[in-house]
């Protein structure tokens, strides 16, 4: 039987693959990779690329090299260990690779359900541009991607998904990935839309906002379609406590503060190709940069595929 790949957004089947570099903040990254595999009964499998021939100003950080990939093989090492000792019953890969790290964790994107990566993503190379690694893979990947940023995530953050989501412009995938990562954490997940207030009808003339208020909340309603929008995807995710938000403001300032309160904000890509494709979106691009807890990055296939 041939395995198919990922649908953008599905959660399964299909094992969770995570890019490590040696940094010891990675231990972060591997433990959060490690427990999206087990919620999801998949193998994690864990990358670490080496390229090779070695960049201008690699050297220094690998004194003693020898072959790429059994360098790539000690440097994985103890992350195995890791995901072992935390998730006795896991199936973990080690996978030593000798390249490019964007590319590799790129490629395997098709063949996997889920890829984690850390936020500054260098492939084991500090002094190489912090997050191009990370970007390349969430610009480019064909299944989720996780970003976690080590330093800032919390050990115990609050049991909470949330997801932009634009009434306006609103793919499934995104949606579909949110609720999916919702029910496997028993997570409550809370649908935010941010922007203009919505007009009220024309027999009462909107009366102009108060500067005070700009910033606060409307009623979950307010949207017209946020509640309607949880209550249709209810009848699919039973289970899932779903709340609603919506914001006067930037959406990506909306997100960003909303991370504070979560363990996972939710984000769709423009789901371009090609060259196209090389700009995320400004939303998704700027909380990648500014969220405090991890930030999923969910392809969106373009209308017509």
């Amino acid at each position: 039987m041939v395995q198919q790949d990922p649908a953008p957004g599905d959660t399964g089947p299909g094992p969770v693959l995570v890019g490590v570099d040696d940094a010891h903040d990675q231990q972060i990254v591997v433990r959060h990779a490690a427990a999206e595999a087990a919620r999801r009964g998949q193998p994690l499998h864990i990358l670490h690329a080496v390229e090779w021939p070695l960049p201008a100003g690699a050297a220094e950080v690998y004194r003693e090299v020898t072959a790429p990939q059994a360098q790539a093989a000690a440097v994985l090492a103890p992350f195995t260990a890791q995901a072992h000792a935390e998730h006795p019953g896991l199936n973990v890969v080690a996978e030593p690779f000798a390249g490019r790290p964007a590319a590799a964790l790129v490629d395997r994107s098709a063949r996997v359900s889920l890829v984690v990566v850390g936020h500054r993503g260098t492939g084991g190379f500090p002094r190489l541009p912090l997050g191009s690694v990370s970007w390349q893979v969430a610009t480019h990947a064909e299944c989720p991607v996780i970003v976690v940023r080590p330093g800032r995530t919390a050990a115990r953050p609050p049991h909470r998904v949330v997801v932009g989501v634009d009434t306006a412009d609103l793919p499934a995938e995104p949606l579909r990935f949110a609720f999916a990562e919702a029910a496997l954490r028993e997570a409550e997940l809370t649908l935010l839309g941010a922007g203009p207030r919505p007009r009220p009808p024309a027999a009462e003339p909107a009366a102009p906002a108060a500067p005070e208020e700009e910033g606060r909340e409307s009623p979950a309603r307010a949207p017209g379609g946020l509640e309607d929008l949880a209550t249709a995807w209810r009848h699919e995710y039973p289970n899932v406590t779903v709340t609603t938000r919506h914001v006067a403001g930037r959406p990506a300032t909306a997100l960003a503060e909303a991370s504070h309160d979560a363990e996972l904000v939710v984000v769709g890509s423009h789901g371009r190709t090609g060259v196209r494709r090389a700009l995320l979106g400004s939303v998704s691009a700027e909380v990648l940069h500014t969220a405090v807890c991890p930030v999923a990055v969910v392809p969106v296939r373009p209308a017509g595929d």
